[in-house]
């Protein structure tokens, strides 16, 4: 295959939705259909033992939930599929958008009954502002929830999209039979078995054979013939080109929990989902096809193997070959550095890999030199933008609870910093530690992490501040900057990377600094040139 046809292949795509939607389960049955997995487990079901393949750290298993995004890739029908799976859960946010800045479209999962939730509102503006295609994926069917066409509205209403849909229930719930697929036009029966794996389908080109009333009833099938006459006249037909642009969302239903609609999503997203696109960098828009390698780091992840204390630097290949062994620059350093086992990604399973093309996700393994957002090129200077770490909302001082493992502690805290989990303030005035988080449950998450991982115990206590704002002042040197630092010294820290941050105890604060510093600007996130 040449370079081209290999970009054309890709589909790079995320996932979200609000916690619980079923977007873990979701992703098992997609690598189901891809070949990849034989058995899915489902993230809550006691019955099934066997865990979700992309959910591997320890404290996801015991929550049920997804704390970290991982990178799936599979085959399917000759398309190289590369899944990244996100946390729906809030306090977690921060790690789905700089997710959404890899991927060139998305699925978004509503659950049928709870309809559109919070936390799928804030993901899908952020969809919206960067125009990334969505298709939309209502699951769970086969329990009771909202009209089919009262959720399209509320969908339509709640996040600002315009929606087509591709297949329609035949019921729902306790009458739930199956779905009419309007992009293929045959008809996919329910069993609810879900040990048998991939259902039959029926085709049917005309909805008005009489066929259908002994297959499905005929009162069913007169509501079903109902329904797509109204999907006719209320909704556009489905048009490619307005869903790449963000314009138009095709929506399909179904329960990935028991293998149903699933298949129909994938067919139908593997024909009409993009393949790899441009990206936009501080000097000019970089595409796929170019020669020169070109990509960045979105996330870094640090153990990813407890045995060998490694981190691996998710890179989302923009543009050209990614080769093993080859110099690349790493932009920020302004220095070169070459991968011996550069890894792809299934889940638990990493392979190194020799080629890796537009689209691609690969993992670096890092010694420290990685930060999120930095670019490596083929030897050209610039950087992606839009990856920015946002001010946190929490804060609390960081103790070491064992003095003998200071050493551990500090490290652990540096490593779990690195990956953007949280952001690490270090006081001008006492040097003590303050962790800033976006959602309290990282707090969690980071002790559990420093005790299990690293051997290393901390406490909290709270810290009294409402925002982080970093600090640009016009001129270093003036009178007013100097003024601003005496004053506020004792909210004044250093972020990880020696930038001054201003941590503000109130919105009235911020305001009355802004008043009487105006030359001292602040800014809430920390990617401002």
């Amino acid at each position: 295959m040449n370079f081209k046809e290999e970009i054309e292949r890709r589909r790079t795509f995320g996932i979200i939705s609000h916690p619980d939607a079923g977007k873990t389960t979701l992703t098992e049955k997609l690598l189901l259909f891809g070949g990849a997995i034989q058995e899915a487990g489902a993230v809550k079901s006691n019955k099934i033992k066997k865990g979700a393949t992309s959910d591997f750290m320890e404290i996801e298993r015991q929550r049920g939930i997804s704390v970290a995004t991982s990178v799936l890739a599979f085959n399917y029908k000759d398309k190289k599929i590369n899944i990244l799976d996100t946390p729906g859960h809030k306090d977690f946010a921060e790690d789905t958008f700089r997710t959404l800045t890899a991927v060139d479209s998305v699925i978004v999962v509503i659950d049928v009954a709870k309809g559109v939730e919070e936390q799928t509102e804030k993901l899908v503006e952020v969809c919206r502002m960067r125009s990334i295609p969505m298709l939309v994926f209502i699951n769970k069917l086969d329990r009771e929830g909202k009209d089919a066409f009262d959720l399209m509205d509320e969908v339509e209403q709640k996040l600002g999209l315009t929606v087509t849909p591709l297949s329609f229930p035949i019921g729902m719930g306790y009458d739930f039979q199956g779905i009419y697929n309007i992009w293929e036009k045959n008809i996919n029966l329910f069993s609810g078995d879900s040990r048998k794996n991939i259902e039959e389908t029926i085709a049917f080109s005309d909805i008005n054979n009489p066929e259908l009333d002994n297959i499905i009833g005929a009162k069913p099938a007169k509501q079903l013939r109902e329904e797509l006459e109204l999907i006719d006249e209320v909704y556009p037909a489905f048009d490619r080109q307005a869903y790449l642009d963000g314009k138009l969302q095709p929506v399909f239903f179904g329960s990935a929990l028991n293998n149903f609609g699933v298949r129909e999503l994938l067919d139908c997203f593997i024909e009409i989902a993009p393949s790899p696109r441009p990206k936009d960098s501080d000097t000019r828009e970089v595409k796929p096809d170019e020669d020169k390698f070109a990509g960045f780091v979105f996330k870094i992840h640090a153990n990813m193997d407890p045995k060998h204390r490694d981190r691996i630097a998710f890179v989302k290949i923009v543009s050209g070959m990614f080769e093993r062994n080859k110099p690349y620059l790493h932009v920020r350093h302004n220095k070169n550095l070459k991968f011996s086992s550069p890894n792809a990604f299934f889940a638990e399973k990493k392979e190194i890999v020799d080629v890796s093309y537009p689209g691609d996700i690969v993992g670096l393994h890092d010694t420290g030199n990685f930060k999120i957002g930095d670019t490596l090129t083929e030897g050209e200077h610039m950087s992606f933008k839009g990856i920015p770490s946002f001010s946190p909302e929490h804060f609390r001082y960081i103790n070491n609870a064992d003095p003998m493992k200071a050493k551990q502690l500090e490290k652990g805290i540096d490593q779990l910093m690195d990956e953007g989990v949280a952001q690490l303030f270090t006081l001008e005035m006492n040097g003590r530690k303050v962790i800033g988080t976006v959602g309290a449950l990282q707090y969690e998450v980071i002790q559990y992490r420093l005790e299990h991982e690293y051997g290393a115990k901390c406490s909290y206590e709270n810290f009294p501040a409402y925002k982080a704002c970093w600090v640009k002042p016009d001129d270093p040197k003036n009178e007013e900057f100097a003024e601003f630092k005496r004053i506020k010294q004792k909210f004044l820290a250093k972020d990880k990377f020696g930038q001054l941050v201003f941590l503000a105890d109130s919105d009235f604060s911020i305001q009355m600094t802004q008043s009487k510093y105006p030359s001292v600007k602040l800014f809430f996130t920390s990617e401002f040139d």
